[in-house]
């Protein structure tokens, strides 16, 4: 690595990739890992010369992104917690990711975290998404974005035709970013024996996903799951993708477009305007709209994959007031004591209005990010946010959350009564999620503002 002036460029097999210097670690924002061209799979980069990695990349195009005011109020809910103030740029071209890594890194472990949204909306750049705390605990923080909505998840029998599968164009990109990692990181000061993978909601699902299919052994080696682990009912889970092809024709045929050729070329803005319409002739289209069985990704129904994860260090958390709460707690807790997971309870309210510890509330905590908030956190909060980080750069570490005096964090075991790490206002204790309040605040519905 050579530094001049703020600036820290690193030699790769790819180029020569030139960050910034913080106070607290190195940034790299916004590196092409591979190339993304409309329902075609993902493309590793070649050689990327002298690239200057100081600003974010493009996110993938979204609906919100094209009909705000149509937006449902939790998402102006989230946009108010993740999104304000911060810019954001779109392009189709959108496989980049972003690296935080602590100054002086060698081999370090590493992180590679992939956002949630509903499969339909997210970017690797919001609010809570920063690797600066973790870096100070010595761990390598990657943040990478992938296809979303139509562009992530359409499937179409021409497809199937040229690449021997269709669909789950989203979920092919986290595996690509990762090979990425697996070929790069080490060049960053990580190790690519190493690594965790980590998500939140569909990106927590997505990783599900992965930990279910044996070719993607050698790409990680934990997993951290938030609000999103576990056997979902089936109306949920991944269809075939042959059984959404009749939804895709359907709003090919909306689009106003006679082929799937044309539809390929179609501009952004009637893609967009499509999805709206769609949602009011059908009523499932989110059902439509996520990953498939494919006979590659997801090779057979989860409900049969799930009887044999991978065999990984996992850890898996949900919060109080989570979307479905009492059902991410049971299905999180089922598939937790089958896997030997660290299972938290994140029993905090945030501050500042009455949603409790709402659908990703938890994530300021764990990446340390409480300071970019509106909310009004307090030293209780800060107390606990570095507690959890703590928890989680030793597991990264070692797979083992424990150490350095923290509250024991005992492991679930098959056929036990399943323990959790309470997580409250007061600090930790192995005890049970309170499934009188998760009840209970079922009544509040998803977050308002």
């Amino acid at each position: 690595m050579e530094q001049e002036n703020g600036r820290i460029t690193v030699s790769t097999s790819i180029g020569e990739i030139t960050g910034t210097e913080t106070e607290r670690c190195y940034r790299f924002f916004g590196i092409p890992f591979a190339r993304a061209e409309r329902f075609r799979y993902a493309e590793p980069t070649g050689n990327l010369g002298a690239f200057d990695a100081v600003r974010p990349g493009p996110s993938c195009p979204q609906n919100r992104a094209w009909h705000e005011h149509l937006e449902h109020p939790t998402r102006r809910f989230y946009k108010r917690e993740f999104r304000e103030n911060i810019p954001f740029t779109y392009g189709e071209d959108c496989l980049n990711l972003n690296i935080y890594a602590p100054k002086k890194a060698e081999k370090c472990p590493v992180i590679v975290y992939f956002y949630g949204g509903g499969f339909d909306s997210g970017m690797n750049c919001e609010g809570p998404f920063d690797g600066s705390a973790l870096a100070q605990q010595g761990i390598v923080t990657v943040f990478p974005n992938y296809r979303v909505g139509p562009l992530g998840y359409l499937t179409h029998e021409k497809i199937r035709k040229e690449f021997g599968r269709d669909g789950n164009f989203g979920l092919d990109d986290m595996v690509v970013a990762l090979r990425w990692v697996k070929a790069h990181i080490l060049a960053f000061g990580g190790d690519p024996d190493n690594v965790t993978v980590m998500g939140q909601s569909a990106g927590a699902m997505s990783i599900q996903y992965l930990c279910l299919n044996p070719m993607n052994r050698e790409l990680f080696r934990r997993a951290v799951m938030m609000s999103g682990a576990g056997l979902f009912p089936d109306f949920s889970l991944p269809k075939e993708a042959e059984k959404t092809r009749a939804y895709w024709q359907q709003f090919i045929e909306t689009s106003g477009c006679s082929s799937f050729e044309e539809f390929k070329q179609l501009d952004l803005d009637s893609l967009f305007d499509t999805v709206e319409k769609m949602k009011e002739i059908r009523k499932d289209s989110v059902y439509n709209t996520m990953p498939v069985i494919d006979g590659y990704l997801i090779p057979a129904p989860i409900q049969q994959l799930i009887k044999n994860p991978l065999p990984l260090d996992y850890m898996i958390g949900y919060t109080n007031a989570d979307l479905f709460a009492p059902l991410m707690a049971r299905i999180g807790n089922a598939f937790g004591s089958r896997a030997g997971a660290y299972i938290y309870f994140f029993d905090i309210d945030a501050p500042g209005d009455a949603n409790g510890a709402f659908h990703s509330s938890d994530l300021r905590y764990m990446f340390g990010t409480l300071e970019g908030s509106w909310r009004p956190y307090r030293e209780c909060d800060y107390a606990a946010s570095d507690l959890m980080i703590r928890y989680l750069a030793a597991f990264a570490r070692t797979g083992d959350p424990n150490g350095d005096g923290r509250p024991y964090w005992k492991k679930a075991e098959k056929g036990l009564r399943t323990p959790v790490l309470r997580i409250t206002e007061n600090g930790a204790e192995t005890g049970r999620a309170d499934y009188g309040k998760l009840i209970r605040n079922l009544s509040k519905g998803e977050p308002k503002a």
